[in-house]
């Protein structure tokens, strides 16, 4: 009978290997966030997209202005500070691939007295007619600038000299033909071109100024003849 009550008492001693201590343990991998770090994360991708969104109009904004800095607003072409960036472009294009163009620099002849005698919307019609005039006369890759008041330069790609003052000749030429009825009166404006020639030597400054020096001697040149 002892026997018996010890094998019985050891058995009932003995303890499950598994849930020992009487807890459920949870799956691996299946691990659930709290609603507050849900919440943040949310809020945090919210918040990326806004700024992301306001970047993209940030620098549109920006392109739209620096557009606007190198315009001329009254003639929607390059102004001085525009046409420079497209020279300068323009050189270090023809520096690397070893192209070639002309520069042609062209002022009119009497904006002043025409903006004395009949008001600067008189001088405004002019100028436009100007760089109508100069666009049907050059090609869709060519550039037209304003470099100030009533002088104006042109870009022009792979001309040899003797075209380019051809070219030259004829814009004066074209703007020579141009009328303009203000309070009864019949005027001309008339322009003076000068030539540079950009080839793999030519710095944008010393291109203006050759240019601008040659429109100036045909200005006189002009003068001579008229008179």
């Amino acid at each position: 009978m002892k026997k018996k009550t010890r094998a019985t008492a050891s058995r009932a001693g003995k303890r499950p290997k598994s849930g020992a201590s009487g807890q459920k343990t949870a799956p691996r991998g299946n691990s659930t966030a709290a609603p507050g770090s849900r919440t943040a994360s949310g809020d945090a991708k919210a918040t990326i997209r806004r700024l992301k969104a306001q970047l993209v109009k940030t620098q549109a904004r920006i392109e739209e202005l620096q557009a606007s800095a190198d315009t001329d607003f009254l003639l929607d072409i390059p102004n001085r500070r525009g046409f420079e960036r497209e020279l300068q472009r323009a050189i270090a294009y023809i520096k690397r691939y070893r192209a070639g163009g002309a520069l042609i620099v062209l002022d009119v002849d009497r904006l002043k007295p025409i903006n004395d005698a009949f008001g600067h919307a008189a001088g405004d019609q002019v100028l436009k007619a100007i760089v109508s005039t100069l666009s049907g006369q050059v090609r869709s890759s060519d550039v037209i600038g304003r470099l100030g008041g009533d002088e104006f330069a042109l870009l022009l790609w792979n001309l040899s000299e003797t075209d380019a003052r051809a070219k030259a000749a004829s814009l004066e030429e074209e703007i020579d033909r141009l009328t303009f009825v203000f309070d009864g009166r019949t005027i001309n404006a008339g322009a003076s071109a000068g030539v540079a020639i950009l080839d793999i030597h030519s710095e944008a400054g010393r291109a203006m100024e050759a240019a601008d020096s040659a429109m100036y001697v045909r200005k006189a040149l002009r003068r001579h003849e008229l008179s």
